[in-house]
């Protein structure tokens, strides 16, 4: 398979993560105390990458990722290389069921701009590498729509939300040029934020705008983005309640959202969290146009090891056609295995079970 013959997202793909082994997190360690070098650090992190493509490709799949290796957060990584932001230390970290997240965000300390060199670029070149046309290399990068969460802005840099719209969607434009110069052709879209406009109560968000008014301008970033992108570049957006540690952020239904997002976001396909009762049913999948934009149903989840049961997911399948066309549907796990460096409860022998399951699955139902 080439990546020119694509049309993404697969019957069987998965969001992007996945556990970091023992050595990886040793080598990291290592690094930050200063016993290892950079350039040591990276040669243990190739490795891996080499060991996680082939494993990928061994369970069936037909993309693969670098299972966000190099990186510590799912996107803070990103966010904090590009111009105009910053990673920075707050004093509280996000509360989570149960827990409070690692403390670690970022923040506008400057006009927003993509940065030309970028690692990430220089990351994929090389993984891109290691795949081989094997399989298609897929990038995740966080969505635009994260840096409207609230706290982010610098309200003396920007002081009004159309001043930084513009400048975040004008850096996404030009992200997406380069990835695509890089060989990128399969582009996610990581995106809590907009998950999170379906939850009861907005206070990480724009105080003196209301939830329409929210869903409205995250329309107008994620196509602005998206607007003149090269047909070959197929893009998706993940749809996330949160994942750290196998614990949630929140929970709640994606019908405020589904009559804008779902029927109007110009994506090549919208990959959802359907493992629980948090994610609500499959209704707001109404709003998705026939023939428009495949629906990736996270029925598998990444927070637990033990196998779901093979009829009930194929049973929950066939409940989604009631809104989508079977054709149109495909299957995933509902998150990454290891949205940051912590990772997920379950054993990596666990993860390659799930994925291999749900190429199973698909193979079953699809042929």
């Amino acid at each position: 398979m080439t990546q020119t013959t694509i049309t993404a997202p697969f019957r069987a793909d998965h969001v992007g993560s996945l556990l970091r082994p023992e050595n990886l997190l040793k080598a990291r360690e290592n690094y930050k105390n200063g016993n290892i070098s950079k350039s040591e650090l990276r040669d243990i992190e190739t490795q891996e990458l080499k060991r996680i493509v082939d494993k990928q490709i061994e369970v069936g799949l037909e993309l693969v990722t670098d299972g966000e290796f190099r990186r510590s957060w799912w996107h803070i990584d990103f966010l904090e290389n590009l111009n105009g932001l910053d990673g920075y230390v707050p004093e509280r970290g996000i509360p989570f069921q149960g827990i409070e997240t690692e403390p670690y965000d970022v923040r506008n300390i400057g006009k927003i701009s993509f940065n030309p060199n970028h690692p990430f670029l220089e990351d994929f070149k090389i993984f891109n590498k290691i795949v081989a046309s094997r399989a298609v290399a897929k990038q995740t990068i966080p969505s635009p729509n994260q840096l409207f969460h609230r706290g982010i802005r610098n309200t003396a840099i920007y002081p009004t939300i159309e001043e930084y719209a513009n400048d975040v969607i004008h850096a996404y434009r030009d992200a997406l040029k380069a990835f695509y110069d890089a060989g990128v052709r399969y582009l996610q879209l990581d995106d809590v934020y907009i998950a999170g406009l379906n939850a009861d109560s907005l206070i990480a968000y724009e105080p003196d705008l209301t939830r329409q008014e929210l869903i409205d301008l995250a329309l107008r970033v994620m196509n602005g983005v998206l607007e003149d992108k090269p047909e070959d570049l197929y893009i998706t957006t993940h749809l996330c309640r949160g994942n750290y540690e196998s614990r949630w952020a929140f929970e709640g239904s994606y019908a405020q959202i589904a009559p804008t997002l779902f029927a109007k976001e110009k994506v090549n396909g919208f990959f959802l969290e359907y493992d629980d009762h948090r994610s609500g049913d499959f209704k707001p999948l109404e709003y998705i146009p026939e023939g428009g934009a495949k629906v990736v149903l996270g029925l598998i989840t990444s927070k637990l090891g033990e196998l779901e049961d093979k009829e009930m997911i194929k049973k929950r399948i066939q409940e989604a056609t009631q809104y989508v066309p079977l054709e149109q549907l495909a299957l995933s796990p509902q998150c990454g295995f290891s949205s940051t460096h912590h990772g997920n409860k379950l054993t990596e022998e666990q993860q390659w079970e799930k994925l291999k399951f749900i190429v199973d699955i698909t193979k079953e139902i699809w042929g």
